[in-house]
């Protein structure tokens, strides 16, 4: 869990303008969007926040939220999730959620802290950069995405993908929220 709860007044969103509740961790998803427009030239336009996937596993459903969708010319080229702490716990899920947020897998997935980030291919998982500079650029994600057309999951692995994002990210949230609870906080 995140520091979200925490609510500090309020902000306004760096890509859409809308004035968003102020949190330290909005600060920094705040952070990453600047980043991608000041230093890795994506126009406000391809960049979608805060995108919502339901997860429906055994008729259990929750939902999760990608930071960042990046879009050039309509199609989804790289999706980015931002968490607090350590991006190592958090790479399984990425890979997750860029596999199952469009009809084709999303190429790249990123986790980063807003320090430090892990950059993946989705449709392998292997690393292919690290750090805050690895992001890629809007051209660098451009040659990515003209070279190699997302490939379609298949409805098998759909499931088990759907499996793994709720059983680490669902599950897990609502344990901590119980835990919170349970504890007088």
């Amino acid at each position: 869990m995140g520091t979200d709860h925490l609510i500090l007044g309020q902000l306004t969103d760096h890509i859409t303008g809308e004035t968003l509740p102020d949190s330290h961790d909005e600060r920094i998803r705040q952070e990453i969007a600047r980043f991608l427009t000041d230093k890795k030239r994506f126009m406000k336009s391809d960049i979608m926040p805060r995108r919502a996937l339901t997860v429906d596993v055994d008729s259990k459903i929750g939902t999760v939220t990608a930071d960042f969708i990046i879009e050039i010319d309509k199609r989804p080229g790289m999706v980015i999730i931002y968490g607090p702490g350590s991006v190592v716990s958090r790479q399984r899920p990425a890979l997750s959620m860029a596999r199952l947020l469009g009809e084709r897998i999303i190429p790249v997935a990123v986790i980063t802290n807003g320090r430090d980030a892990v950059i993946m291919d989705s449709g392998s998982g292997k690393t292919i950069a690290e750090g805050m500079a690895g992001i890629l650029s809007r051209n660098e994600l451009q040659a990515i995405m003209d070279a190699a057309p997302g490939k379609a999951l298949l409805p098998e692995r759909r499931e088990k993908e759907m499996r793994i994002l709720f059983a680490m990210e669902i599950l897990t949230r609502r344990e901590c929220e119980t835990y919170e609870c349970s504890m007088g906080v």
